[in-house]
């Protein structure tokens, strides 16, 4: 499995009905994608959740190739034209726990964080793992951890049906959801 984000920055005077719209009228073109276990599209408002005026979808695929369908695909070019191409991060996943059914959640956090140079891989993971099935009995819908070895950074990622305390750290969003798009395999 691989997740990836693009998080787009927009103005602090920006009309954030236009995303509101924009995911009402577009969030079912990705209820049926190949290879999508699942697709958050998240959002924050600066005097709300985040502090800022986000646009910042989330996927989770279960191989690379959905993944890079997509990127060469239509939806993908919409998102380019509306925006500019965005910065695509991408994370290996260790461990993805999902709910059958997202569509209650409400809310996602999201935390990256570096890997010390001196820790050893897999005592990070077997912490994160850990980490992740607290969150899961704290009532995560999802939750996942993964990885970016090119920059040595680990990835928590959450839905929530509430919201939750914004997660410690310098790169940490907590986000609004305005759809879910999780097509069964």
């Amino acid at each position: 499995m691989i997740t990836m984000q693009y998080r787009i920055g927009l103005p602090a005077d920006y009309d954030m009905d236009i995303i509101r719209r924009r995911i009402a009228e577009r969030g079912h073109l990705t209820d049926k994608l190949p290879g999508l276990a699942f697709k958050a599209y998240l959002y924050a408002g600066r005097d709300a959740v985040g502090g800022e005026n986000l646009y910042a979808p989330f996927y989770l695929w279960h191989s690379t190739e959905g993944m890079n369908a997509f990127l060469g695909g239509a939806g993908f070019a919409g998102v380019v034209a509306s925006f500019g191409r965005p910065l695509v991060r991408t994370w290996s996943v260790w461990r993805a726990e999902t709910a059958r059914d997202l569509s209650s959640a409400g809310y996602a956090t999201r935390e990256i964080a570096p890997i010390p140079a001196h820790a050893a891989l897999d005592a990070v993971r077997a912490q994160e793992n850990a980490r992740l099935q607290t969150d899961l009995d704290r009532g995560a819908l999802a939750s996942l951890s993964a990885f970016d070895p090119a920059s040595w950074t680990l990835l928590r990622f959450r839905l929530w049906r509430d919201l939750v305390e914004r997660p410690q750290g310098d790169d940490a969003d907590v986000y609004a959801i305005g759809h879910i798009s999780q097509p069964q395999s």
